[in-house]
């Protein structure tokens, strides 16, 4: 069976090892020059800095299995189940894991040994595959006209945009802080300490933005800069002057959706959409997708 998957998220590799796993001929096209998707780490000043996903979540079995190999690796760690809140009193949850080489250091491990085509942007939905995996946002698997039934599915997801600044001061000077969520704020909806968050203590700090801030910013988001610098400080009471750098994502959050994945039996849509918008979602939809299509070629 041959198998084109087209976006190398977290989702993608996911469906396109377990499809591999399966003996399935598969071809990954990543529009980007790294893969990872919303598994997003910048290198800045030495050092990565995880701008998409803050952390992920680990409480369905076999993510949880994931995670842990991870960590023998030393690729991930648990990192806190406690947030702070602003204003208001911390917050516990479950365990936030996180990844001493960033985030995207995961993606790449997913990658190994796989057949990915990066800087490769497809225009339309390929015809010479028995099966065609779109791992991405609804949005943006419309741009390759997929099937009716497809369509419907990705135009029936909701997704809000978020500006992501990654703020590096000359010294760290806020209290132990983790992360916070950021409410009825104007500017910021959460705040993470890269440097606690990545276990090196470097003095940084990532902040993400409301929708409602970023959406009319999305043409120029460099030039929010100074704004979102200025909220970072105003909520932790800091007075240092940071270098920002600001990374725009046009579909960073979509809303909570139901089933796995969308199909009209040879396109597949799959990604953290389907279900509660975390990374396990999109590797538990890819996963789906992926064993849905070994056991349809199995029938045949």
């Amino acid at each position: 069976m041959n198998v084109v998957v087209v976006g190398a998220g977290i989702a993608g590799l996911a469906c396109a090892g377990e499809l591999a796993a399966g003996g399935a001929a598969v071809r990954v096209h990543e529009r980007g020059r790294v893969v990872g998707g919303r598994l997003a780490s910048k290198r800045l000043g030495g050092r990565y800095a995880d701008i998409g996903a803050a952390y992920f979540v680990a409480d369905d079995p076999d993510f949880a299995a994931l995670a842990e190999r991870w960590r023998a690796r030393g690729l991930a760690r648990p990192w806190t189940d406690t947030l702070a809140v602003f204003p208001g009193e911390p917050t516990t949850g479950p365990m936030r894991w996180a990844a001493p080489g960033g985030l995207r250091s995961l993606a790449t491990e997913l990658a190994g040994g796989l057949d990915i085509a990066l800087e490769s942007e497809l225009r339309a939905v390929p015809d010479d595959a028995d099966a065609v995996v779109l791992a991405m946002p609804g949005p943006q698997a419309l741009r390759l006209d997929p099937p009716a039934a497809v369509a419907d599915a990705a135009r029936a997801q909701a997704w809000e945009p978020v500006l992501a600044a990654v703020c590096t001061y000359d010294r760290r000077s806020w209290p132990p802080l983790h992360g916070a969520f950021v409410n009825d704020h104007p500017v910021l909806a959460t705040i993470f300490d890269d440097g606690d968050r990545r276990g090196d203590a470097a003095p940084v700090l990532v902040a993400h933005s409301t929708a409602a801030f970023a959406r009319p910013r999305l043409a120029d988001p460099g030039a929010a800069a100074g704004e979102l610098a200025a909220a970072v400080n105003e909520v932790l009471g800091l007075t240092g002057r940071p270098e920002v750098h600001v990374h725009r994502w046009t579909y960073a959050h979509p809303g909570a959706g139901s089933a796995s994945f969308a199909t009209d039996g040879r396109v597949w849509l799959a990604g953290d959409a389907f279900g509660k918008p975390r990374v396990q979602t999109a590797w538990l939809s890819g996963r789906a997708v992926a064993r849905a299509i070994l056991a349809q070629s199995t029938e045949r």
